[in-house]
């Protein structure tokens, strides 16, 4: 039995994605169904003020593999995460945001990953997303920060796959998007063995993008200095 075969607990993520949720949500529920081995999905609203939260449970219904609950207060991609890995309770764990722009069938490429190079983490890269050139040059400004002042190479756009265990929310202290730089550079600067697998993302069809792109490299600039101070800290 392949090592992902233990269980999969899916963390999806919501911010005011009334328009999404009975689409999309729906589709994330048929591809969990459909799978031969043990899954938990975790739905976390991260304080909407929408009806994000009611769509939610009256998609999954009284399925006892599904949990929902909301955060309250608007906290972050990386506070929605971090609550959603503490509430997980399988050994791997993977999230999407529920706005359908990846296709939750990508997910198995990254278990396949997982399986075939028999790694514990497995990063994912989007296949000719186009995002116009202020988004290339912010993502390439970015992973150059990354190199400059953590030396590590980061390849991650997308959902990552990993062993529950690895994550430990209490040292993970960003509710920003700053967590998704972070998990992996410390996976990486720890030598976890992972993978890079790519995957499509595509157009968005209802409501609107929740993430900021403006001064986006001064402030991950900013995140990047503070954690290396933390991570001196920590030995």
């Amino acid at each position: 039995m392949t090592p992902t075969a233990d269980g999969l607990s899916l963390v999806v993520f919501a911010y005011n994605e009334e328009e999404s949720v009975p689409h999309v949500l729906p589709d994330i529920l048929a591809w969990l169904r459909a799978r031969p081995h043990p899954w938990e999905l975790v739905f976390v609203d991260d304080g909407s003020t929408d009806r994000t939260l009611a769509l939610a449970r009256n998609v999954v219904g009284d399925d006892a593999r599904c949990k929902v609950f909301s955060l309250g207060a608007n906290r972050g991609i990386g506070g929605a995460l971090k609550a959603g890995v503490t509430s997980a309770t399988l050994p791997w764990v993977t999230f999407l945001p529920c706005d359908g722009q990846i296709p939750v069938g990508e997910l198995d490429v990254l278990l396949r990953a997982a399986d075939e190079h028999a790694v514990d983490v497995v990063f994912s890269v989007y296949r000719d997303r186009d995002d116009g050139l202020l988004r290339k040059v912010l993502s390439g400004g970015v992973r150059g920060l990354i190199r400059a002042v953590h030396g590590v190479t980061m390849r991650s756009d997308g959902p990552y796959l990993f062993r529950r265990a690895l994550f430990n929310a209490r040292e993970l202290t960003p509710d920003s998007f700053f967590l998704n730089f972070e998990f992996p550079i410390r996976a990486l600067r720890r030598g976890v063995s992972s993978a890079e697998v790519t995957i499509e993302c595509v157009p968005r069809q209802r409501g609107v993008s929740k993430s900021a792109r403006l001064k986006v490299v001064g402030r991950v600039a900013r995140e990047l200095l503070e954690l290396r101070v933390r991570l001196g800290r920590e030995g």
